[in-house]
């Protein structure tokens, strides 16, 4: 008998996610001591909604960030994806497999490395639990160690392998978690907030590696992350979920386009600059005789011709705002459409 995967061709999505749905039930705690008392005899609880009804594909090779502010339902959605938990409603098929089902095949074909999760052991040295792992997934002896020398090879941390866990630094810790996900080679890999916590030198060795790894190997990334440069420096297409809905999937340049309102305008001026040009948007900043002004996406180009005829100009350019405040006026907007979906849905 042939395994799904073994049925679906190249062409096939690797991820296929079709009206997912993940709800909780959470208790509601009263105050007062009363209401405690009440509690023990009558709970009262709340429904959670994580996940409402998404649909996704995703190709082979693809490396695409799953974003959006705490609470939006993107780790819910990995852990649905790995397995870790099963949906309320909808359907979902990775590599042929339905993830909740946990089929061994399947289970060794994917790995999960959580930023705020350790799936290595603490007082063991990580040499001992990538041997661990070599056991867990029956990897062949010369494989493992040809995989786990290149990978302690390529993060800088083959002098690290003998000492243990908790003595290494955070982005060390990081580095060999990334290992032992890796070490059985999986086909789809799912990051949530893998750099999170690491400082700048850290987070840049990681993300050269992901993207060397990921090219190298074309395997199947999605990642989850708050930090920009993450986002920017390994994926081509974003998907933004909000309130448990995804309201954008696209490139990152298109983030830009679709929910900045502005542009930044900066003029240097051959003689002092006027006082006047907070008529033409919001002045940001003034270095004589440099200023930068905030200027209404819509109205650039008027903008541009009165100040060209009107002010003595050396120079010019006109920018996109800092990617970091797009993203924070995406995640207004994105709380703002999902909040216009769950009201058409109830109506």
């Amino acid at each position: 008998m042939s395994s799904p995967a073994s049925e679906a061709t190249s062409t096939d999505p690797v991820v296929r996610i079709q009206g997912l749905r993940k709800s909780y039930r959470v208790y509601q705690k009263q105050e007062g001591l009363g209401a405690s008392i009440r509690g023990l005899f009558h709970r009262e609880f709340r429904e959670v909604h994580a996940v409402k009804g998404i649909d996704l594909e995703v190709a082979r090779g693809e490396f695409v960030a799953f974003l959006g502010p705490n609470g939006a339902g993107k780790t819910t959605t990995l852990k649905l994806l790995s397995g870790v938990i099963s949906p309320t409603a909808g359907e979902a098929s990775v590599m042929g497999f339905t993830p909740w089902e946990r089929a061994n095949e399947y289970r060794r074909r994917f790995a999960l490395v959580m930023g705020q999760k350790n799936q290595l052991w603490w007082d063991l040295p990580a040499a001992e639990s990538f041997r661990l792992h070599q056991q867990i997934y029956r990897i062949e002896p010369t494989k493992f160690d040809r995989t786990r020398d290149e990978l302690t090879d390529m993060l800088d941390v083959t002098r690290l392998l003998n000492q243990p866990v908790r003595e290494l630094s955070l982005g060390e810790r990081m580095k060999m978690e990334l290992i032992a996900a890796l070490l059985h080679s999986p086909e789809v890999l799912f990051l949530d907030e893998p750099t999170i916590g690491l400082d700048v030198v850290a987070q840049h060795k990681i993300q050269g590696f992901l993207k060397h790894y990921q090219e190298e190997r074309r395997i199947t990334v999605m990642l989850t992350s708050h930090y920009m440069k993450d986002i920017a420096a390994l994926c081509r297409r974003v998907v933004i979920i909000a309130q448990g809905r995804i309201v954008y999937d696209g490139s990152l340049a298109g983030i830009v386009d679709r929910f900045s309102g502005h542009k930044v305008l900066t003029l240097l001026f051959a003689d002092r600059a006027p006082s006047d040009l907070d008529r033409y948007g919001e002045v940001l900043e003034v270095e004589p005789p440099r200023v930068r002004i905030k200027v209404p996406r819509d109205t650039i180009a008027g903008v541009l011709s009165s100040v060209l005829s009107s002010y003595a100009i050396e120079d010019v350019s006109v920018e996109d705002p800092p990617l970091e405040e797009v993203i924070a006026e995406m995640f207004a907007h994105a709380g703002e459409e999902a909040d216009q979906m769950d009201h058409a849905a109830a109506t």
